[in-house]
């Protein structure tokens, strides 16, 4: 017995890390085939599921750091309520490469199993996204590729190291499932030439692949074609599960629409006109209030998409408050040059493109500068330039009596009343006048006579007494 006990107590160690091993084989994920791409692909996560709600978000605009921070508090509702399963519908043409980077670790990093339901276009970007999940559904009708770089008028670009960093990161969500990457590279890259005609794919020069749900289907690009949300879930497994959809708030809504491009140059120019003419014409108050009110509304929407932080509010107050100094404090410009430096950085930080707020402002500020001019014309008597200049005249109607001329004291006599230093009061034909000499001292009683009257002045002399 004691011989036995010696010999378990050698071997337990090796018992035990073979135990270890078997359960690490256990918990390895199953692995299928992948349909049509002839490799083999990890089964989704349907093993994760709970009994919570089946979360629905929409991913219907371009995406942008807007749809970031909506996506973001998605996400952040699904775990707070411990959903088992977010389902993405994508019908998006696509947007930017860096908002589409974070949004596609927020999926990748998700513990909830993720679908994309395709359920419009999953153009560029969106394609990108739906990579990214745990499972691709298609609607019938909808299209999933064509993810050529484009700059923000629409035309192609042609670097070549962009172009292999965007290809690069296609061909790395593709393979997170084990999708086939020169299908995803053919989506970015139109030198790329290939043949697959065990799925019936052929791409030439020039092309950019773009799928429909039957070619998807069988690149192994898509799990399924359903006709609905709900359908897909059930093929997820999660038909039974509550479904949420999870909408857009009102200020997100407001947001959307005040950060299209032309919304935002057209508060731009709101902004900058309003609170000129405000400064230059002041009295009316309704040009400032507009401009005001529409540079608040740039802000708030840029901020309320994630756009903006509270630097750039910082910014827009102080740089308004400057210029309004500059109005009453005279700082050569100074002020004037530093508020509107701090309107701009305010202006272009709450940007989601550096490209996109200079050329709307640059548009908003020509536009600005003719309304101005045209303002400044029609009311240039109410104009601020005229605080500092005289235009008011003494006039007799207006209570101010010139002093009258006295040109019958010439040569008269008199006697000085007062010491003339050398102005002083004389008595002159028995009424008292204010005299002046040439410049020498006369003391009190002394006799003298009117020279020069020039208006109201009276220059007097001594009289030169001869015994």
């Amino acid at each position: 017995m004691e011989e036995r006990n010696v010999t378990f107590q050698k071997r337990w160690p090796a018992v035990c890390l073979m135990l270890v091993c078997l359960l690490m084989l256990l918990a390895l994920p199953s692995v299928s085939a992948a349909s049509g791409s002839g490799e083999a692909r990890p089964s989704v996560k349907t093993d994760v599921a709970g009994q919570g709600p089946v979360y629905v978000i929409p991913v219907d605009q371009r995406i942008e750091r807007g749809l970031q921070a909506f996506l973001e508090r998605g996400f952040k509702e699904a775990r707070k309520y411990e959903a088992s399963l977010i389902v993405l519908t994508i019908d998006t043409p696509g947007g930017l490469v860096a908002s589409a980077e974070e949004i596609g670790a927020l999926i990748r990093d998700s513990r909830i199993p993720v679908l994309a339901y395709i359920e419009g276009d999953a153009a560029s970007a969106g394609s990108y996204l739906a990579l990214n999940a745990d499972a691709i559904v298609m609607k019938p009708g909808s299209m999933m590729g064509s993810a050529s770089l484009v700059d923000g008028s629409g035309r192609a670009i042609e670097d070549a190291k962009l172009i292999s960093f965007w290809k690069a990161k296609m061909t790395g969500a593709a393979l997170l499932n084990r999708r086939d990457p020169d299908i995803a590279a053919g989506m970015t890259d139109r030198n790329l030439v290939f043949d697959k005609p065990e799925i019936g794919l052929k791409k030439e020069k020039g092309e950019i692949t773009a799928l429909s749900p039957e070619q998807a289907l069988k690149a192994g690009y898509a799990d399924a074609i359903e006709p609905t949300v709900k359908e897909a879930a059930d093929w997820m497994g999660y038909g039974g599960h509550d479904m949420i959809q999870v909408k857009h708030t009102g200020a997100e809504k407001l947001s959307t629409f005040l950060t299209n491009p032309i919304v935002m140059t057209i508060l731009l120019f709101l902004g900058i006109a309003g609170v000129v003419i405000e400064l230059l014409v002041p009295g009316f108050g309704v040009f400032g209030i507009v401009g005001i009110v529409a540079f608040v509304l740039y802000f708030f929407g840029n901020y309320v998409a994630g756009f903006a932080g509270a630097e750039t509010w910082l910014l827009f107050i102080a740089g308004l408050v400057m210029l309004v100094l500059e109005v009453f404090v005279p700082s050569f410009g100074i002020l004037g040059l530093l508020g509107s430096a701090c309107l701009i950085a305010g202006v272009v930080r709450a940007a989601f493109s550096l490209e996109h707020a200079l050329f709307s402002l640059g548009i908003a500020f020509g536009a600005a500068v003719v309304v101005i001019a045209i303002v400044v014309m029609v009311f240039r008597d109410r104009g601020i330039w005229n605080r500092f200049i005289l235009s008011s005249s003494l006039t007799r109607e207006e209570g101010f009596v010139p002093v009258a001329p006295l040109p019958e004291l010439l040569g008269e006599r008199g006697v000085s009343l007062t010491p003339l230093r050398p102005a002083g009061t004389a008595e002159i034909g028995g009424r008292r006048f204010d005299v002046i000499t040439e410049g020498g001292f006369i003391a009190a009683s002394v006799p003298v006579r009117v020279i020069r009257v020039e208006g109201g002045k009276v220059v007097v002399q001594t009289i030169q007494v001869e015994g």
